[in-house]
């Protein structure tokens, strides 16, 4: 097997494995829904590499395939009891919540996903490629254009209607207090950080919980509940 089907190899699995949890998943579970978000995403970048819309496939493919596993390696640990990052556990904790509305859930998992999990994978992509992460500026970029496209349709599909005000009002509010966008750009500096911190272990390490833990406090914030 040549090394670009290798890599093809790995995003196939990838997105098996989100189907898998996406056959298994009560449909109004909150990671069912982030889920569906996530593998509509993982779709989308993956016709896009195949349709030569990134200049580098190989470096494509492995920042993509790395950004999937922590998603994965996060639902693992809670199907295994163990504690997933702290970005993650509001989510998981709230997941059956019956206040939380399916885009709360929606943009809790890509807050968790984008804020903390897009960092670590860059830094991963890097080392795997033997490259620096402004090596993958163009990759990360364009992954990130497609997380920005599929997010306004998801806060179009999953609004609650006019029908439904007074939720739709706070919800509005309250989704309306966080940005894909600024949290992108947050995350490309997170990235370089933690690539210039490479040497200094303990000092990356202490960086990366910090970081860990704001975007979970923000997914806490995210999912707050909202009457009926």
């Amino acid at each position: 097997m040549g090394q670009c089907e290798q890599f093809t190899s790995a995003v196939d699995a990838v997105i098996s494995r989100m189907r898998a949890l996406d056959a298994t998943l009560p449909e109004h579970d909150g990671v069912a829904v982030f889920n569906r978000v996530y593998l509509a995403v993982t779709e989308a970048v993956d016709r896009h590499i195949d349709g030569g819309r990134f200049p580098d496939p190989r470096a494509a493919i492995t920042l993509d395939v790395r950004f999937a596993q922590r998603y994965l390696a996060a639902v693992e640990s809670a199907e295994d009891g163990r504690r997933p990052p702290a970005c993650w556990r509001p989510l998981f904790q709230m997941r059956r919540h019956p206040g939380v509305r399916p885009l709360q859930f929606a943009l809790a998992g890509i807050n968790a996903h984008i804020g903390h999990d897009l960092a670590l994978a860059v830094v991963d992509a890097s080392r795997s490629l033997g490259c620096e992460p402004v090596d993958l500026e163009d990759e990360f970029d364009r992954v990130g254009d497609v997380l920005v496209s599929l997010e306004e349709r998801v806060r179009e599909d999953l609004m609650p209607g006019p029908d439904l005000l007074q939720i739709a009002d706070p919800l509005t509010h309250l989704l309306g207090s966080w940005s894909l966008e600024r949290a992108r750009d947050a995350t490309w500096s997170a990235a370089r950080t933690l690539w210039a911190l490479r040497r200094l272990p303990d000092v990356a390490e202490e960086f990366t919980q910090r970081l860990d833990a704001a975007v979970g406090l923000a997914g806490r914030m995210l999912l707050t509940p909202l009457a009926d």
